[in-house]
């Protein structure tokens, strides 16, 4: 996702954190991760915040000319599309029981709605569009393509491991949207025991890296996010580290200042969550070696499994 856009697209206490956390990151976290067990709150410093909920320098809300950026057709691994878009597992394992609502940045069908995403909602601190189309390569796979698929791979991994799994949107239901209040609804709605939102970034060539956004404590208008501060921070600190060790890829050199965590109290998305919730950038599309590995079916498998990683991680301690 980029940073001009709505929810990307595009950041009380549970209990202690710390102890055996700290010993898991120490193993998990090489480098310059390691700073996360003593990282404060950066709010404000993962971008400028203007526009839509997106997590960076991200194309902003489509207007009536724009027409859909080209895109390459589909291959066997870009997409493992289900039916519906919520499942309830059958499966035993680790997660039975457990709710988790994911999240894919935008929507596909964006492009060709504008009126609907440039309206206005209400995200507790300020107003911003109901949603954005997102970013691109600049060969033309979207991040709505690139966040969708890597969701679908991230609900078959949860469910293998007896998670319930709901979707915010299956591409095309709805056909655009649904608006970053929404997105936060359906969360609170399921009463997910964790949720994630999917994005990738749109910034400049030379930006690499991932970075997972943590929600601001927040507490104005509709919005009061200080009940899941903490909890979403230990999401987000366990998606991170097995993000890194699974994927490979680099925590962000762009902000977060070498962490790969950047706290924001201007994205719907977290504001409105009453549950625990993380937002991750899984790298920039608009670097060419980031964009070798946004593209390539393989790594989105093993993104899908970093980040299922760290919220089984999550859920088992939760």
């Amino acid at each position: 996702m980029s940073y001009v856009g709505p929810d990307f697209d595009p950041p009380q206490p549970r209990r202690p954190r710390r102890g055996p956390l700290t010993v898991a990151l120490a193993a998990l976290v090489p480098g310059a991760l390691l700073g996360w067990l003593v990282y404060e709150a950066v709010g404000g410093s993962g971008g400028s915040g203007s526009g839509s909920d997106t997590a960076g320098p991200q194309t902003s809300a489509a207007s009536p000319s724009t027409a859909e950026p080209w895109s390459a057709p589909a291959t066997d691994d870009d997409k493992q599309k289900s039916p519906s878009p919520s499942h309830t597992s059958t499966a035993d394992g680790p997660l039975k029981g457990k709710v988790v609502v994911i999240d894919p940045g935008h929507n596909p069908g964006n492009f060709s709605h504008a009126a609907e995403i440039n309206r206005q909602v209400d995200i507790g601190t300020n107003k911003k569009e109901c949603d954005t189309t997102g970013t691109s390569t600049n060969s033309g796979y979207t991040e709505a393509r690139f966040s969708l698929d890597v969701a679908h791979r991230l609900r078959t991994i949860l469910e293998q491991q007896g998670a319930t799994v709901k979707l915010t949107h299956d591409g095309d239901t709805p056909p655009w949207g649904p608006c970053v209040d929404e997105r936060a609804r359906i969360g609170n709605t399921a009463h997910a025991d964790a949720a994630i939102s999917i994005h990738a970034d749109g910034s400049a060539e030379g930006d690499r890296g991932f970075h997972v956004i943590l929600p601001a404590s927040v507490h104005a208008g509709a919005a009061d996010t200080r009940p899941i501060v903490g909890p979403s921070r230990d999401l987000g600190e366990r998606v991170a580290g097995n993000f890194l060790r699974v994927t490979g890829e680099p925590p962000s050199n762009y902000v977060g200042k070498g962490t790969g965590l950047v706290t924001r109290e201007d994205l719907g998305g977290l504001n409105l969550s009453t549950v625990p919730k993380v937002f991750i950038e899984c790298g920039n599309m608009r670097d060419s070696k980031d964009a070798a590995l946004l593209t390539s079916g393989a790594w989105r498998q093993k993104a899908a499994q970093g980040i299922s990683e760290g919220i089984v991680s999550f859920l088992r301690e939760s």
